[in-house]
């Protein structure tokens, strides 16, 4: 599969979102509630509608998944996966670790994704078959050869209902607690797929939460599944982990399956 082409066009699309979204950060904007409660700004329909013309007009068979404007129905059997800001209470409070998050998946798998962080100027992008890129330069997993040397990270406890918050605790008790970051939406599993971070463990994910970050996470040397160790794709739970070290997979899902 020659991605070439189409990881050129992602850059655009991180462009075209990155120009969209940084003349509101930090200008005290209200959002407004959408139904099911989560703040949604001007912003974040700016940089999608940037995203969705350049896509109409380059691609116009390929469908488009965007969380602010819906699917969109195409005829090539590939669909632009678009979270034009993920992490919208960051961007509210003004911190810089929101991103925008584009996917390719084809055939329901996800086979090229970016996180792009635009106030920090720093993109991530992973392809299929290629190693994953930091503004242009190869990143890395690191080791972790003990569960109870792991950095944790997720983005709150509140996402967790308490059958699946029991499952974290359990794998938070197997970790270094000392060390468990909270908050971070994708940035976390940017910070993963640099080495910075073992695990980023969380629940109630839709596709456009997740699918950018599949291939990045995977092209450094990490793996990405659900909570039952399986690959994830367009039709999974939501249950989603990423591991830096995929030799730590056993015992992750091991962890997750028992609770105290």
């Amino acid at each position: 599969m020659n991605l070439g082409a189409d990881i050129a066009l992602a850059h655009r699309l991180a462009d075209a979102a990155r120009a969209a979204i940084l003349p509101h950060y930090r200008t005290g904007l209200t959002s407004e509630r959408k139904a099911d409660a989560s703040p949604v700004t001007l912003a974040d329909r700016a940089a999608e509608e940037a995203m969705r013309r350049i896509l109409k007009a380059e691609c116009p068979r390929d469908a488009i998944h965007g969380e602010e404007f819906g699917a969109e129905a195409g005829s090539s059997g590939r669909t632009w996966v678009l979270d034009p800001i993920d992490g919208t209470t960051s961007f509210l409070i003004g911190r810089p670790i929101f991103g925008t998050l584009i996917a390719l998946v084809v055939d329901g798998w996800p086979v090229l994704g970016v996180i792009d962080q635009p106030v920090l100027g720093e993109r991530w992008l992973g392809a299929t078959g290629q190693p994953t890129l930091l503004n242009g330069a190869p990143v890395r997993t690191r080791p972790c050869r003990e569960l109870g040397d792991a950095t944790l990270a997720t983005t709150g406890p509140h996402y967790f209902d308490d059958h699946d918050g029991a499952h974290f605790m359990g794998l938070a008790a197997k970790t270094d607690h000392r060390r468990m970051v909270m908050g971070g939406d994708c940035y976390n599993y940017a910070l993963l797929a640099s080495g910075h971070v073992d695990i980023v463990c969380e629940a109630n994910l839709k596709l456009h939460d997740y699918a950018a970050l599949v291939p990045v996470v995977e092209g450094a040397g990490g793996t990405m599944c659900d909570w039952n160790g399986d690959p994830l794709h367009a039709a999974s739970s939501g249950h989603v982990l990423a591991l830096g070290d995929p030799a730590r997979l056993d015992d992750v899902v091991e962890a997750l399956a028992c609770h105290h």
